[in-house]
């Protein structure tokens, strides 16, 4: 054979292909950093070679590594790392556009036994750039998770819509069932809202729920959870939290609504709520009795005139 040994030409691939590859001994000092090793950490061979491998990066992960170096000697394995599972062995710079929200390159590492008359005498790693990948797969996640969002989502007024509530509500009555942590419902009705579309027209109509959603929302503690039931109709479970404190609640979403009247265009709309509210009690046997009982409490507010809350007869 002529030119290069078969060693020579093994050296030369290893030195210029596409991924990182770099070898420790028993005691985890490097015995191969590879070019593509040299020019993403800035260190040339001659700078780490017959060096420990966590002399050089102590910013490596120690514990895990050494315990995966650990396994492949005792095992005589190979075994491999994701990205998803860890991020990045190495902290690399990656060429991809920033805009990518990555901060360092994503990588896969796979741990090969190198092998001598039946022992394992070194390992190497094989460090892929998958940054591509996993871009990609956060990009797919985003638009999943945003689609996610968006079902869950009433188009007009952007609070949670119906089924969600009624999701949220569900789970609520099951959790007070184990824990007998009482929560309440409130029942919210826009006022005339049906003068209000006759006399403005409906998009002032639209403009109005939204505008009301969001003074009604601003008002609310964490954890609560704010949706449309339907129409002109918003609900609002609160977790944790007794009649009186409910009560309260309510009224200060009537003061808050009422407060301003909606400018629309040239239009000046006058807009209140009634509120009906209601709390769990050992006579309610599922959530769907909440709601009845939380939607009597709203027609009495309406049938008292209006722009007010209302508990529960059998609150």
């Amino acid at each position: 054979m002529t030119g290069r040994s078969s060693n020579g030409m093994s050296d030369l691939i290893v030195d210029h292909m596409g991924l990182g590859a770099f070898v420790v001994d028993r005691d985890l000092n490097l015995t191969l950093w590879n070019r593509f090793m040299q020019n993403r950490s800035g260190r040339k061979p001659d700078a780490v070679l017959g060096q420990n491998l966590f002399d050089c990066f102590p910013e490596l992960p120690r514990n895990w590594l050494s315990k995966k170096f650990e396994s492949v000697f005792l095992l005589k394995n190979s075994a491999f790392t994701s990205w998803q599972h860890r991020p990045y062995l190495f902290r690399f710079l990656h060429d991809r556009p920033i805009t990518g929200g990555i901060d360092f390159m994503r990588q896969d590492c796979t741990f090969l036994p190198l092998v001598v008359d039946g022992e394992v005498v070194a390992v190497c790693v094989m460090l892929f750039d998958v940054t591509q990948v996993a871009m990609i797969s956060y990009e797919r996640e985003a638009a999943l998770s945003a689609l996610s969002e968006s079902s869950r989502r009433d188009g007009l007024t952007a609070v949670f819509n119906r089924h969600y509530l009624e999701v949220c509500l569900s789970e609520a009555f099951t959790a007070w069932e184990r824990t007998n942590d009482d929560f309440c419902l409130l029942m919210i009705d826009l006022d005339h809202f049906k003068q209000i579309n006759d006399e403005f027209g409906h998009l002032v109509g639209d403009a109005v729920l939204r505008i009301a959603a969001a003074r009604i929302g601003e008002l609310l503690p964490e954890g609560s959870v704010f949706g449309r039931y339907g129409g002109e109709e918003f609900a609002v479970v609160l977790p944790s939290t007794y009649l009186a404190d409910a009560f309260a609640i309510a009224e200060q979403i009537c003061s808050a609504v009422t407060h301003e009247p909606v400018q629309c265009g040239d239009s000046l709309v006058n807009v209140s709520v009634s509120i009906g509210v209601a709390q769990t009690t050992d006579s309610i046997k599922q959530y769907e009795m909440l709601i009845k009982q939380a939607d009597a409490a709203l027609y009495l507010a309406k049938s008292r005139g209006r722009n007010r809350a209302v508990c529960s007869p059998l609150g």
